[in-house]
């Protein structure tokens, strides 16, 4: 699925859901069932995601071509908004991720659903997966 195709799948799913507190519900439900963590030892300054409104973490590599993340964040929100926005952007090129508009997740309404707070670390987060598209697509 192309990071276009999986952003209208999850509009399909948040259109369903109707309304803010139901789309607020299923990003915890997706939380509750993120079992992505990293170890203690990979939680430090070099990968705390800077802005961001409560802790969280992003392990980046460049490998075969794609980048690939691995995240933790702290907060149940945060925990839900990891894998929605990793199922667009995880294990793709570079240049999938660059040619990509970010400004498109607010097709999905975030700026209705999320705090200004939230907005922010959610800029935060894209901010990290960008740069280091970019520092992956030079660097090969």
């Amino acid at each position: 699925m192309t990071m276009q195709e999986q952003l209208e799948a999850y509009k399909e799913d948040f259109e369903l859901l109707g309304d803010k507190d139901a789309i607020v519900e299923y990003i915890l439900d997706m939380g509750r069932q993120n079992d992505m963590t990293l170890s203690p030892e990979e939680k430090n300054d070099k990968t705390l995601i800077k802005g961001c409104s409560s802790p969280a973490w992003m392990v980046e590599e460049c490998k075969d071509g794609k980048v690939h993340f691995r995240v933790e964040g702290s907060s149940s929100l945060a925990k839900g908004m990891i894998p929605l926005l990793l199922k667009i952007f995880n294990d793709r090129t570079p240049d999938e991720i660059l040619s990509f508009d970010p400004n498109e997740l607010y097709s999905l309404g975030f700026d209705k659903i999320l705090s200004p707070t939230r907005l922010q670390s959610m800029e935060a987060f894209l901010k990290r997966i960008y740069d280091f598209a970019k520092k992956c697509k030079e660097n090969g």
